[in-house]
């Protein structure tokens, strides 16, 4: 399976990814969207590294909870 990262808009009511990004017609997407009224956009590196991270976790490498919060308390 083929993944990638991409902006998108709303616009009447359908989200509309930002150009030159083409979806084949019933595409599956997940959504993340921000609070309404809070702009926020991610960079190109920003989504390239989003795009890693999922990748990743697609493979499998992935941490527990547990683990993390251990790291984080070092």
């Amino acid at each position: 399976m083929s993944m990638q990262v991409f902006s998108a808009r709303v616009q009447n009511g359908a989200i509309v990814p930002d150009d030159g990004i083409e979806l084949a017609e019933g595409s599956r997407v997940t959504v993340i969207a921000e609070e309404a009224g809070a702009p926020s956009e991610l960079s190109a590196a920003d989504e390239a590294e989003l795009a890693e991270s999922i990748a990743e976790a697609d493979r499998g490498e992935v941490i527990s909870a547990e683990e993390l919060f251990r790291r984080l308390s070092r």
